[in-house]
């Protein structure tokens, strides 16, 4: 049995994995903010979801946990974690000890791309051990996670797949990482809130119920955020030649509203060009369902060390 928790800004979300790779027991608890409260609310998630399983904590082999910020490679440091108001906090080394177990600690984005990875393995019958996918996060900010062939890919530095600072365009709008047209000014859930400068729960919602009745700022907002993330595809694409990207992330909650938008604007560059035609770009775009504990079951895969392919597919 292992555990796996997906710490958000204002959400954790933590599963009990058992030796099938089957989901045996889920719950959310708000997350608190600042270090010390990060911690407890990691073994308090812990405790909360192994008396939801009815198992005992020693039961559990191992505790991943996904953040968002910067993972220090080989450690279980995490820093600038600005959501949560975390500069820097040895995350695994606080955990592990209270929990009495070992603790890994991974990218949020990271982890999900590689849960997400294993759960559209286990619904289509894939073997685990071949292919590539590339996991797209849609939310507040944009970045990627890309696994191939069973594993996940962090690059040199471990930014592989932080396509959300490319500049698709140098007249855009005004990113916060300074410069122009980054695909996270197109399509961040955050910019375009503040661009669209309207109070609401769901703001990016709001947008494209807005576009849909015909105001002309709103259209502006919905195509852009279209372009970004048909950018972010052909990107992960051209780059690394993934079979898939499958989109994840609080924007995807638009469902098709979102994938008819990003299909259409893959459909007219690949108009443009053979090559491109060639691709079949808007094939190889999918949706994660709604709910998916995605990035939960992916720290909780990680947590087990650092899953080798044969491993993660048993546990897919």
């Amino acid at each position: 049995m292992r555990v796996g928790l997906d710490m958000g800004g204002t959400k954790t979300d933590a599963v009990v994995v058992d030796a099938d790779g089957a989901v045996a027991a889920r719950v959310r608890l708000a997350t608190g903010w600042g270090g010390e409260e990060i911690v407890r609310t990691a073994v308090a998630a812990v405790h909360a979801v192994a008396t939801d399983a009815a198992i005992a904590l020693e039961e559990i082999e191992s505790v991943g946990i996904g953040i968002p910020g910067q993972i220090e490679a080989g450690t279980g440091r995490v820093s600038h974690a600005v959501n949560l108001g975390v500069e820097e906090l040895d995350l695994a080394a606080a955990v592990a000890p209270m929990v009495g177990m070992p603790v890994r600690v991974e990218n949020d984005v990271k982890a999900a791309a590689f849960g997400a990875y294993a759960l559209r393995g286990s619904a289509h019958g894939l073997d685990l051990r071949h292919g590539s996918m590339a996991y797209l996060n849609l939310g507040t900010g944009i970045a990627a996670g890309i696994v191939a062939d069973g594993e996940l890919w962090r690059g040199a530095r471990g930014t592989a797949g932080e396509v959300g600072h490319i500049s698709v365009d140098p007249h855009g709008p005004l990113c916060r990482c300074g410069q122009r047209g980054c695909i996270e000014a197109l399509a961040g859930g955050g910019a375009i809130a503040e661009r669209w400068g309207r109070p609401g729960q769901l703001p990016v919602r709001d947008v494209f119920d807005a576009a849909d009745a015909g105001d002309p700022e709103a259209k502006s907002l919905r195509v852009g955020l279209a372009r970004g993330v048909a950018a972010a595809v052909r990107i992960l694409v051209l780059t690394a030649d993934v079979d898939v990207v499958v989109l994840g992330g609080g924007v995807t909650a638009l469902g098709d509203r979102l994938m008819t938008d990003v299909s259409a604007e893959l459909a007219a560059s690949a108009e443009a060009s053979p090559f491109m035609r060639s691709l079949r770009l808007d094939e190889r775009v999918e949706l994660l369902p709604t709910g998916s504990p995605a990035a939960a079951l992916g720290a909780a895969l990680i947590g087990a060390h650092d899953p080798e392919p044969e491993e993660v597919l048993t546990h897919g």
